[in-house]
């Protein structure tokens, strides 16, 4: 796939989760915290949405994410589009007005980095609840003071990568980012590779 269309469906999976599940969910029930669900992800509380590949799913609806905005798209489902505000400064980058488009490969290569740090994280620590974050669209957790997660990419890094982000810095050859330490979601190989190179960072920041 080229990476120009992974990164136009990731910005537009982004503004989705931002502006039609992250802020009217914030609206509804008072928290902007998304969740990793089976082919991609979803709320937690009212309003009850999922996006499944590049397909946006309510009760009784299913819309594909072709050429769209969020606004249109919230208008569809009966609510109103819109980022949680005052919360973070940075985020999607996306108008409510703003035309958007999916690919459904791209889509799916986004929900398996989903899955696969939703595994990976669970399995490293048992009593996580992995959140995917409106803010940088990525699945993560905490735990003595080292944050772990997936990206789907960002201005960072474009492709899917695993990240290893300790509060206090680090050096050494496994600390590669200015925030930590990645690697590709490619390049580990899935879920085993992905967990592994988590455990490597609890042993080097423990």
């Amino acid at each position: 796939m080229d990476i120009a269309t992974h990164v136009r469906t990731r910005r537009a999976l982004h503004a989705v989760a931002e502006l039609v599940l992250a802020g009217p969910q914030l609206r509804a029930s008072g928290t902007i915290r998304l969740r990793a669900s089976l082919g991609g992800f979803a709320t937690r509380a009212d309003p009850d949405l999922q996006v499944v590949g590049a397909d946006l799913v309510s009760p009784g609806q299913r819309i594909f994410l072709e050429r769209t905005s969020c606004a249109e798209l919230a208008g569809q489902l009966g609510i109103t589009a819109g980022a949680p505000e005052g919360l973070y400064p940075d985020g999607s980058g996306v108008r409510p007005d703003e035309v958007i488009e999916t690919d459904p490969a791209a889509a799916r290569r986004i929900a398996h980095a989903f899955a696969v740090g939703d595994a990976a994280l669970r399995r490293l620590l048992p009593q996580a609840d992995p959140v995917i974050w409106p803010e940088h669209f990525d699945i993560g957790a905490t735990a003595d003071e080292v944050n772990y997660g997936v990206s789907p990419g960002d201005d960072f890094q474009a492709e899917p990568y695993a990240y290893v982000g300790p509060h206090a810095p680090r050096r050494g050859a496994f600390w590669n980012a200015p925030f930590g330490a990645v690697a590709t979601v490619e390049e580990l190989g899935g879920m085993d590779g992905v967990l592994a190179f988590f455990e490597r960072g609890r042993e080097l920041t423990a």
